[in-house]
């Protein structure tokens, strides 16, 4: 047994949940971990296994206390015994796309695809994850206005469900276990190959950034910006390419502790001298010096539409590869100073538009102000419409709604961030927000039907038909394990 990967397997990003698992597997192929499924699903007693990929959940949902984790990414890259894996072609509906393995990086993806001048077109901030971790909850970052969540940018996959069998899917072809794999949780099946769609990539990205003092002014201009974008997002030069906000609470220390890790500079008086703060951040992308030019014209008019504070505009230009990976770099500087692998209490929702000012006030100003926070606050908009319904990933039910996203981490002390989120979504319940989580982590199963509302029904009718034992992704803690048919029964009746 190997001590290493058994102490690997045990904790995740969060470090806040520590379960020790029975065994860690490391598959040869994709044809083993059906196989050992398989072993599972016809024992006598099975036992529960849980995917792993770069392990960047936050409650120990990629554990498998008294069960066997399978490290995806020992599967090279998700490459071996998968003849379709890495190749590129180009669908019936004109569509270009890569065949990419469940275990792959997706910072892997965008270096071989550049190398043909494309790259998927929907994003997640931070590119170290796994192509089926985000699959498997959504994927979601500046560009998900524009194409949607990743989720919305796949065209089959290879997925083996809880009863050990290796099923492709799409849209059209086994619908039902495409639908549910993505944005699934993992509860359906392992993501072992999927499609991705891919879109000429731009060589330069106009990165922008600005100023507001006024909440309601920040988040009008978002709107305004996402809203405005026309058609199928697929057209050139119209509007920008990337949209993200976030929120500047003033540090007692050092005025500027949760400022997003980059090279942008804005005087140190502004942050101290407010107490909260809000920063758009907006693309473009292009393609040459030519471009540059209508680049410079084309923002002069969006940015003489939108409210931000006068001179308080900060701007560069910087390769499509640097913009995607920039989270890269602040990983680097805080793994230089031991603050990477500490507790990471983070705390993601999907906030509906018509009430992000209320929650506004009630967190930001309320909760949040009265002790200082490290880490990012995001705050962005996305649109329904992006998303596909028949999927399981679940969002607000309305066109418009906000990603807020508490990213703090605690080098000390994590139980307080926890204790503060639970207030914080006790407080969104008690006014009736209409917040969603996003990367839930439930522990009761009332919690986990409210938060499925009426694809609940749907939820577990997947579960009987993909999973009907339970095996699969029991670090979410959706489902008793070993699950029997009465455990549906009965659930569903509640």
């Amino acid at each position: 047994m190997d001590s290493h990967a058994i102490t690997r397997a045990s904790t995740d990003f969060g470090r806040m949940h520590r379960n020790v698992p029975s065994a860690v597997f490391r598959p040869p192929s994709t044809n083993s971990i059906s196989a050992f499924i398989k072993l599972s699903y016809e024992s006598v007693e099975p036992f529960p296994i849980t995917a792993r990929g770069h392990a960047h959940s936050l409650h120990g949902q990629a554990q498998a206390g008294n069960g066997v984790v399978i490290e995806m990414m020992s599967l090279n890259s998700g490459a071996i015994n998968n003849e379709n894996a890495n190749s590129f072609g180009c669908s019936s509906e004109e569509k270009c796309y890569i065949d990419v393995g469940g275990g792959e990086l997706w910072i892997d993806v965008l270096r071989k695809t550049l190398k043909h001048g494309l790259a998927p077109r929907s994003w997640t901030d931070y590119l170290y994850l796994t192509v089926g971790g985000t699959l498997s909850n959504g994927g979601i970052s500046g560009q998900s206005f524009r194409h949607g969540p990743q989720i919305s940018n796949v065209l089959e996959l290879d997925v083996i469900t809880g009863k050990g069998e290796t099923q492709t899917c799409s849209r059209t072809n086994n619908s039902e276990l495409f639908n549910a794999a993505l944005g699934g949780l993992g509860q359906f099946g392992i993501i072992t190959r999927a499609r991705i769609i891919l879109e000429k990539a731009p060589k330069m990205v106009r990165w922008v950034r600005l100023l507001y003092s006024d909440f309601s002014g920040f988040t009008r201009d978002q709107e305004l910006l996402v809203s405005s974008h026309g058609g199928d997002g697929d057209k050139e030069n119209e509007g920008f390419d990337y949209v993200e906000g976030f929120v500047m609470m003033a540090d007692k220390n050092d005025g500027n502790s949760n400022w997003r890790s980059s090279s942008f500079q804005f005087p140190h008086h502004i942050a101290t001298n407010n107490t909260i703060l809000y920063c758009l951040e907006l693309c473009k992308y292009y393609n040459d010096r030519s471009a540059k030019h209508h680049v410079d014209e084309e923002l002069e008019g969006l940015m003489s539409k939108l409210h931000y504070i006068p001179r308080m505009m900060a701007s560069k230009d910087v390769t499509y590869m640097a913009f995607l990976n920039r989270v890269r770099h602040g990983e680097i500087k805080l793994r230089s100073r031991g603050l990477w692998n500490v507790p990471h209490p983070w705390l993601c929702l999907f906030v509906p538009a018509s009430r992000i000012l209320e929650f506004h006030d009630v967190v930001f100003k309320g909760i949040l102000s009265r002790n200082n926070t490290s880490g990012p606050l995001l705050v962005y908009p996305m649109k329904r419409s992006r998303w596909d319904d028949r999927m399981s990933a679940i969002v607000p039910n309305e066109e418009v709604f906000y990603s807020v996203g508490l990213l703090r981490s605690a080098v000390y002390d994590w139980e307080f961030y926890e204790e503060q989120n639970r207030e914080i979504c006790k407080a969104c319940e008690r006014r009736k927000l209409g917040v969603k989580m996003y990367l839930p982590y439930y522990t009761e199963e009332s919690e986990w039907r409210r938060h499925f509302g009426a694809k609940w029904s749907v939820f577990l009718e997947r579960k009987s038909r993909f999973d009907p034992r339970g095996i699969l992704g029991t670090g979410q803690r959706i489902f008793p394990f070993p699950l029997l048919t009465s455990n549906l029964k009965s659930t569903a009746l509640i």
